[in-house]
This record gives C-alpha cells, sequence and structure tokens, in this order.
C-alpha cells in the first residue's frame, strides 16, 4: 500500500498486511521528502545494457560467450609461450582485436540510444504536490506516496490511485494504447470519498493509508483498500491510472502514487531483454566444437608423427639440429609440437560477427441484445440489420441501453455492492453476480459503428506471407468482438472457412473439453474426406508435428484471455499448441502483454521454427523481445516497441519485403558467406598439414608469418564481404512474385551439417593439390639458368600465389549478382596481394629492417620463371573444374527453385529485346519484310525441347498456390506485371513458358 501526506509505503520487497488500525499523520511524522531515504524503488526506469564502467566487461563476456572468440583468446595465450610458438602473436590477435572491436561498436551505438530514450522518459517533467504547493519535478524522482497532478493529454507517470478529477463524480478519460493496443478512450473513476479533494490544501492534509496487493503484472486487475477517517474503502482497477495511459477529455485530474520504476504494471510486463541467437548462430557454435575436435586430432597425428622422427632420426642430426633448451627427450619435444601445431593450424577456426437513477449500459450486441426487455422488437430487428451491415464493411460496432433504478433498490443494490467490493474471499464472483443482476431488462437505445481502418497493404501482405508458407497469429488485448472483426478485414478470417472454433471457457476443464472437441471435429472432417488419419489423444512434444497438421479443411481458433491463462498450463499447453497449430488462423483476444510472450515461448519451445513478434505498443514489447526476431512498428502508440526491437519501421506491409526480400538476400549471403569462408580457410591451413610430413613433424609454416597475418584480413576477406553485403539470387521484384522462394531459409537448405561437410571436403581437396602439384613439379624442375629451382622460399611464394589465385575464383563463382564493389574488390584484393608481397622482398625493407625481411628479391625471382605460372595454372584449373562442372550439371539436372526463376527472367528478356525489335523492323520495313519477319523462328521450341535446362513439371510445382477467394485474383492482378502474378507464382511461369 502506499500512504499519503508522508505515509509509509507498501513494503516492495518483503510485503505484509499492515495493522488494522490506520496510521495518522501524527503517529508516523515523516514528510514526503524524508521518504525517499527508504528503500522503495524510484520511477526511473532503464531499458539499456551498460554504462561506461560495465561495458567493456559485459560486452566482453557476451563476445566470448560464441566459442571462436574464446578460442582465439586461448590460442593467444599459447602463442606468448615461446618454447611452443613458431608464429608472432600478431598474427592472432589483429584479426580477434579487430572482430571484438567492429563488435562493441555496433552494440555501444545500440546502446547510447537507448541510454537516450530512457534519459527522455526519466526527465519528463510532473507536477507533484509538496508542502501544498504543486512543484516541477523529473519523473525519475516520482516516489511511491506523492500525489501528482496530471493535465489533459499528459502521459501517465507511475501506476496512480486516481483522488478527483475536474470532470464531475471524480471521472476522468484515459487511452490505453500503450499498454492493451486499444486507442478508444476507457473512463476512471474516483472513489466518491476522495472525489471531492478538488483543493490543493485539502490534498496536502490527505493522510490516508492504502494497503494493496504486491507488484503484478496484470493489467485489468487491482485489489485495494483505502483506510481514511477511521473507515476503509475498497479500490479496484477502475480507480487507477497505470503508467503508459494517456489523460484523454479531461482538464485535470489529481492521484497517489502506488506503484513506481520498475513496480508499474506496465514495466512488469515489458520482460527482460535476452541476447537473441540465431540458429546459424547455434550451429556455428557447434560447428566450431567440431572444428577444434578436427583440429586437435591432426595436432595429435603431427605430434606423435614428431616425437617418432626425433627418436628416430631426429638424434642423429643433434649436432645441427639441436633440441630448444627445456627439451630432453622426443616425447616431450612431441608435446610441445602438439600445440605449435594448434596455433599453426588455428585458421581451421573461423571468428564470428444521479441525476432518477437510470443505468446506461454499452458493450456488444452478442451480449447487450440478450438483456433488452422484450418489447419494441422491431427496433431490436432494425438495429441488428445495421449491426450486421456495419460488421461486413469491418467497422467497430457498440449497442447502448439504458434501464431506470427506483431509488429504493438501487441504495439497497450499492449497499450490497460495497460489501462485496469489500469481501476478502470471491469478491471478482460477488461483483459479476451483482452487476448481472442489474443488467437485465433494459431499453435499447441505438447502436454506433466507428471506422477501425487497417493500414494500407495489410491483407496483401497477410496474403503473401501465406503463400510463403509463414503461419500467422494475432495476439491483441482488443476484445473478442473487435479481434474477430480485426481478422475478417485483414482476410485472416474468411467466409470459406471450414469452422472458426471459440474457446471462452472459465475453468481448466471448460477450456480443455473446448480444445479436445475442436480436435475431433477436424479428425472427423478429416476422415470423412478419405484421408485415413489415426489420432492420438497423448502426443508427446517430439512428434508436435503431427497428423493434425495435415488436415483436411480450413479452420480458425479464437481464444478469450482468461481461456489463454488456463490453455497455458503446463498440463494444458501441449494440447493448446497442436489444436492452434492445426487452423490456418489463430486469434488470441484480451490477452496480457505477459500472454503474448508466453505463447511465443511456448511455440519456441515446442516447435522446430523461428518466431518474430511485430507490435506498435508497450503491450508488445514482452513478446517482441522473446521472440526470435522482434519487429517494431513506429506509430501512434510510442516508441517503446521500437526501442526493444531487432528491426523497426512504420507500416506493416513492409513486412513481406523484410522477410521475402531482405530476409532470404540475408540468408542467402550469410550462408554462401559461411561457405566460403569455411573453405578457404581449409584449403589455406591444411597445406600445412600436409608440410608437416615433409618438414620432420617441426611446425614449420609453408608461408611466411606475414601472410598468414594478411591472409584473412586483407587478401580474402573484401571479397567476401562484398558478397555478403550485396549478393543476390533473383532480383527483388522475383523475390516479391514467387513467396515460395523463402521456404529454402525456413529450411535450412543452404547451410547445414551436410552443407559444412561439402565445404570442408572441398576445402581439403583444394590443400592437396595446392601442395603436391607444386610440390611434385618443384621436386625436379629447373630455372632459366638450369639451376635447381626448389627452395624453401620459392616454393613458399608458388603455394600463397596459387592459394589467392584459386580462392579469388572461388569468391567469383559464388557471386551470383556482381556490382563495381564486388570487381574492385576481388581485382583488388589480388593487386594487393602482389603489391605486399614484392615489397616485402625488396631492398629498401631489406635495409630497413634486416632481420624481418630477409630473402630479398625471391618474389621477383620466383615469378619471373615461366615453369612457376604453368603451376600456378595447372593448380588453379585443376581446383576449379570441378567445382564448375558439378555446378553445371547441377543447373542442367536438378536447378533449383531459384535456378528456374533466373532462367524464365532471361526468357523474358530475350522476348522483350525480340518484341522491340520487331516493332523497329516493322516500322522501318515495307508491309512484305515485316510479314516475313514476324514468321521467324522464335524462342518455344527451343525452351520447350529442355535442350538448355529440362523445366521439368517437378521443379515448376513450387511455384503452385492453393486455391484462392476472388480477392487474392485482385491481389494478382495489382501485384502482376508482363503477364506475371504476385500472388501466384504458376501464372507467370506458365504464360511465359507456353510460348
Amino acid at each position: 500500500g502506499a500512504m499519503a501526506g508522508g505515509g509509509c509505503p507498501w513494503w516492495p520487497r518483503c510485503w505484509a498486511p499492515w495493522p488494522a488500525r490506520p496510521f495518522t499523520s501524527s503517529s508516523w511524522p515523516f514528510t514526503t521528502r524524508r521518504r525517499r531515504a527508504r528503500p522503495w524503488p524510484s520511477n526511473c526506469i532503464k531499458t539499456s545494457k551498460y554504462n561506461v564502467v560495465t561495458f567493456l566487461p559485459v560486452n566482453l563476456f557476451e563476445q566470448f560467450q560464441e566459442v571462436a572468440n574464446t578460442y582465439f583468446l586461448f590460442l593467444l595465450i599459447l602463442q606468448l609461450i615461446p618454447q611452443i610458438s613458431s608464429l608472432s602473436w600478431f598474427t592472432t590477435i589483429v584479426p580477434l582485436v579487430l572482430v571484438l572491436t567492429i563488435t562493441a561498436v555496433k552494440d555501444a551505438t545500440d546502446d547510447y540510444f537507448r541510454h537516450k530514450s530512457d534519459n527522455q522518459v526519466n526527465n519528463r517533467q510532473s507536477q507533484v504536490l509538496l508542502g501544498g504547493v504543486l512543484r516541477q519535478e523529473q519523473w525519475m524522482n516520482v516516489r511511491v506516496g506523492d500525489i501528482i497532478k496530471l493535465e489533459n493529454n499528459q502521459f501517465v507517470a507511475a501506476d496512480l490511485l486516481l483522488l478527483c478529477s475536474s470532470e464531475p463524480h471524480g471521472l476522468c478519460y484515459v487511452e490505453t494504447a500503450e499498454l492493451d493496443g486499444e486507442t478508444n478512450t476507457k473512463v476512471r473513476q474516483a472513489i466518491p470519498v476522495t472525489s471531492e479533494l478538488g483543493d490543493t490544501s485539502e490534498l496536502a492534509r490527505f493522510d490516508g493509508e492504502v494497503i494493496c496487493e504486491p507488484p503484478n503484472n496484470k493489467l485489468d486487475k487491482f485489489g485495494g483498500t483505502l483506510y481514511w477517517r477511521e473507515s476503509k474503502y475498497p479500490l479496484s482497477n477502475q480507480n487507477m491510472l497505470l503508467r503508459g495511459c494517456v489523460l484523454r477529455n479531461t482538464e485535470w485530474c489529481f492521484g497517489l502514487v502506488i506503484f513506481a520504476g520498475p513496480d508499474t504494471k506496465l514495466m512488469q510486463n515489458s520482460g527482460r531483454t535476452k541476447f537473441k541467437r540465431t540458429s546459424i548462430d547455434r550451429l556455428m557454435n557447434t560447428l566450431v566444437l567440431w572444428i577444434f575436435g578436427f583440429l586437435v586430432c591432426m595436432g595429435v597425428i603431427l605430434a606423435i608423427g614428431n616425437a617418432i622422427w626425433e627418436h628416430e632420426v631426429g638424434v642423429c642430426f643433434q649436432i645441427y639440429l639441436p633440441w630448444d633448451e627445456g627439451v630432453h627427450s622426443a616425447f616431450f619435444s612431441g608435446f610441445l609440437s602438439f600445440w605449435s601445431y594448434i596455433i599453426i593450424l588455428n585458421t581451421v577456426v573461423p571468428i564470428s560477427l444521479y441525476g432518477k437513477i437510470r443505468l446506461y449500459c454499452k458493450g456488444a450486441d452478442t451480449i447487450l441484445l440478450e438483456r433488452l426487455r422484450p418489447a419494441n422488437q422491431d427496433l431490436t430487428n432494425v438495429t441488428a440489420d445495421h449491426l450486421n451491415e456495419y460488421a461486413g464493411e469491418g467497422l467497430r460496432t457498440l449497442v447502448l441501453a439504458c434501464k431506470d433504478l427506483e431509488e429504493s433498490y438501487y441504495e439497497d443494490w450499492a449497499e450490497r455492492l460495497r460489501r462485496a467490493s469489500g469481501a476478502a474471499e470471491a469478491r471478482d464472483d460477488r461483483l459479476a453476480r451483482l452487476y448481472d443482476e442489474v443488467e437485465h431488462d433494459m431499453t435499447l437505445l441505438g447502436a454506433t459503428a466507428i471506422e477501425d481502418k487497417l493500414q494500407q497493404g495489410v491483407p496483401e501482405t497477410i496474403a503473401i506471407l501465406t503463400l510463403a508458407n509463414i503461419k500467422i497469429w494475432v495476439l491483441t488485448g482488443d476484445k473478442q468482438e473487435t479481434a474477430v472483426n480485426i481478422g475478417y478485414s485483414c482476410k485472416m478470417l474468411t467466409d470459406d472457412m471450414t469452422e472458426v472454433f471459440v474457446v471462452t471457457g472459465h475453468t481448466v476443464l471448460e477450456v480443455r473439453e473446448e480444445l479436445r472437441k475442436a480436435r475431433e471435429k477436424m479428425m472427423d472432417a478429416s476422415r470423412s474426406m478419405g484421408n485415413g488419419f489415426s489420432y492420438q489423444e497423448k502426443l508427446s512434444s517430439s512428434k508436435l508435428t503431427s497428423v493434425l497438421e495435415a488436415i483436411a479443411g480450413e479452420y480458425a481458433l479464437v481464444i478469450n484471455g482468461h481461456s489463454l491463462a488456463h490453455a497455458l498450463e503446463a498440463d494444458m499447453e501441449v494440447e493448446f499448441l497442436e489444436t492452434a497449430c492445426a487452423c490456418k488462423a489463430v486469434i488470441c483476444c484480451r490477452v496480457t502483454p505477459l500472454q503474448k510472450a508466453q505463447v511465443v515461448e511456448l511455440v519456441k519451445k515446442y516447435k522446430k521454427a523461428v518466431t518474430l513478434a511485430i507490435g506498435d505498443g508497450a503491450n508488445d514489447v514482452s513478446m517482441i523481445k522473446t521472440a526470435h526476431i522482434g519487429v517494431g512498428i513506429s506509430g501512434q502508440e510510442g516508441i517503446q516497441a521500437v526501442l526493444a526491437s531487432d528491426y523497426s519501421f512504420s507500416q506493416f506491409k513492409f513486412l513481406q519485403r523484410l522477410l521475402l526480400v531482405h530476409g532470404r538476400w540475408s540468408y542467402l549471403r550469410m550462408c554462401k558467406f559461411l561457405c566460403y569462408f569455411f573453405y578457404k580457410n581449409f584449403a589455406f591451413t591444411m597445406v600445412h598439414f600436409w608440410f608437416g610430413f615433409f618438414c620432420g613433424f617441426s611446425a614449420q609454416t609453408v608461408y611466411d608469418q606475414y601472410f598468414i597475418t594478411l591472409y584473412n584480413i586483407v587478401y580474402t576477406s573484401l571479397p567476401v564481404l562484398a558478397m555478403g553485403v550485396f549478393d543476390q539470387d533473383v532480383p527483388e521484384q522475383r523475390s516479391m512474385e514467387y513467396p515460395k522462394l523463402y521456404e529454402p531459409g525456413q529450411l535450412n537448405l543452404l547451410f547445414n551439417k551436410r552443407e559444412f561437410f561439402i565445404c570442408i571436403a572441398q576445402g581439403i581437396y583444394t590443400s592437396v593439390l595446392m601442395f603436391f602439384i607444386p610440390y611434385g613439379v618443384f621436386a625436379d624442375a629447373t630455372r632459366d639458368d638450369g639451376a635447381q629451382l626448389a627452395d624453401y622460399q620459392s616454393f613458399a611464394v608458388t603455394v600463397a600465389t596459387s592459394l589467392v589465385i584459386v580462392v579469388s575464383v572461388q569468391i567469383g563463382l559464388d557471386t551470383g549478382f556482381w556490382t563495381a564493389i564486388n570487381h574492385f574488390f576481388i581485382w583488388g584484393s589480388l593487386a594487393a596481394y602482389f603489391a605486399i608481397l614484392f615489397a616485402m622482398h625488396s631492398d629498401g625493407l631489406f635495409q630497413m629492417f634486416p632481420n624481418q625481411f630477409r630473402f630479398v628479391g625471391n618474389a621477383q625471382n620466383t615469378l619471373a620463371q615461366p615453369a612457376v605460372w604453368l603451376t600456378i595454372a595447372l593448380t588453379t584449373v585443376v581446383c576449379i573444374m570441378p567445382v564448375v562442372a558439378f555446378r553445371f550439371l547441377k543447373l542442367d539436372l536438378k536447378p533449383e527453385l531459384s535456378d528456374t526463376v533466373r532462367y524464365t527472367q532471361l526468357v523474358r528478356k530475350k522476348q522483350k529485346a525480340q518484341h522491340r525489335c520487331m516493332r523497329r523492323v516493322g516500322r522501318a520495313g515495307s508491309r512484305r519484310s515485316g510479314y516475313a519477319f514476324s514468321h521467324q523462328e522464335g524462342f518455344g521450341e527451343l525452351i520447350m525441347s529442355g535442350k538448355n535446362m529440362r523445366l521439368s513439371s517437378l521443379a515448376l510445382s513450387g511455384f503452385a498456390a492453393r486455391p484462392s477467394a476472388g480477392w487474392i485474383e485482385t491481389l494478382r492482378k495489382k501485384k502482376g506485371g508482363e503477364g506475371s502474378a504476385a500472388g501466384s507464382p504458376s501464372g507467370g511461369a506458365d504464360r511465359t513458358l507456353k510460348v
């Protein structure tokens, strides 16, 4: 509870009921300001993750949760031990620090904007009654027990008990859009005993005490009692103004702060900020562990080889090749060699990125029409027709009714209501019975309808996302009738649906029975269609993708918040989820922000699916934080959703571009990036493994240390970065036209364990050729002057040059969309390699750093030999030709959907060019020449022959979409262009192919 005028607030951490007799100001003589010394929560909110002191340690802790980063830190420590390190420490620390710095800068920038938003909210001004005078205070300085004044259109600073207002009977109006998403105003009323306290001097002497429930996240419920002037008065949610609301159509009001800061219901529903990881991130951590195991195996093999070589051969050359200081046995030499090879081979692991008494009532038609008196049935029928007409146009409707009450009855009813409000047990049930008693035999006044227009493009967006096999659930704080109307407006619900199940049970048994009946109806309908499914009442969580999801017919599920609370219990959540997953559309209405998050968490727990939550208000924050991907819409309901999101935009329709275009491209680019990264690193590193068998397992490197340092951060970083930023398989128009192109990402087809092993195998294959072809050539080759060509540095330059050229050609083959930047980065990286190579072997660097650059002129002499260039060319061809051949055969024999789309795009371009040429010739020539030209052979026979690409019916079946209603056809016509259809990719493909 809270006590005004210097009273003691509720105990925030160890809450217990206060004594039955209330404290008075004389028995508790603290002033309002002195109360601040007690540990009550402040009204300051904090959504940021870091501050100046904690940023570095917390951010580094988060970054080192990536296995790869931890691994490279471990390597750096090893490289500081001279007995085992054959590479300089900067070969590891430079790329590691670069990656950590880039990530830290991005995280710091994001958190800066969170701090900026927090400061803006915490520094808002509020009028606080102190010593009988209204003073301006920042929101962060408002405390429990303060009395604050609100004016029209101001945000409510904390959870307040409404004391009085400028309106009669202590009424005020608030907009709760940030809490429940509803933009219509709601009525709140002060209790009669405080509603007359309109003077600041009277409010300053107010010394009542509030005993209430502890902080919780229930937006629609509040229980408490006000003790004042030796009496007690029950308090309910109708007397509360919650933080996040906006005062509307009310000149002013005063309220007593009950909950502040993190204890407010808004913040209790916001959820915790989570460190989100993508499925590729989780897969990467697993793959890095596998690679580390592979690295250890290679290190063990080479260490054993070193011990054997030192025991059998090395001892014979102790005079020329003595053991290092501290090494006294071949076994210990092998042990040190193991750690040396762990360092050398580390690059196989990638670094990650009262007036008579009349009762007025308003409500839904389904409720109020049943409570009318039988008279005047004609008016009722006319109103019902109007309601149906309004609802058919997607308007929000309300029915208005009234009832005159006898004064004696009202006084008796009001007394029973007062006793029920103060009851300690079953308060809600007793109140419901009393309200139900009075809300009967009412007189119909009429009906209202307001337009709640959806944003432009919402139905079309939902249709296209559905064609992309994306399931859409609506989680809203709106009433059931409103939510259903929205469902019909955005075409999630249609009249063609087999059945719409509505779950409204108030008990666990009722909800379970309604869910069971829904499942039985779906199964019976499926059996009647001959599908022959056998249904098991209980399904394990591992088999939740059950036969229910293959049910024929289209169903929808609508469930209320109070029913959802039971459905989300542990013993029923699986039944609820499997029922919902069998439906085409799911609408959860009157749900709290926390329930939104619980539904998302339920799907994440049992379904192997990526969840995306999109919302525009503070009531969506918890859901946005819980989902794998959080999207905020910057609309009229504040920016809380935007601040908590991973992505933000201004309209819902942009979601289709986010997913079908940018989402696809991002997945494609990331998969290509990872595949290429693993390939080039294995091709680079495994050369050391093969070299170990020819250097006495001495942990000697093939390349010089500068090449090892620059390979990942200079020679091969920019081309793959350009591909990861700009690459695309099909243009954005085709991505929107063919939603089925989104499915490979849903099924993880482009990067998975199988693709990972293919990349590793290709990298190992390249490393074998990269080492053994130059090795075999250098064994017998001679220079132009007849001298032996083979020497260590010449071999190193040849292998390094071959490697850079091969991986550059490979990135060119992997690039599907060429830009000037791609060309510049690929050829620029090659040029940078040769420039740095010649510079490091130049006279100038040798004279400045003779101990570091000792091989003067080696690159110039080596690359001047034709045999070296023939070796490089042979290595490149042998490494690349199998890749080219495999991709050609795959494109010809088993094309993917994106390949087919690209091919049809190419055909369209050729047809357009042909038609333009025909028009030009027809205008320029005679009728006879135009007639002859129009009969020349076209592309139809070539396409249908299948000589260039076999466009089988199976390849094009992915274009097919389910039969749709007329509004989807309209959508197709709007989206269609050049004889294609946006909603139905098959339409465009068929018209193109049937020339």
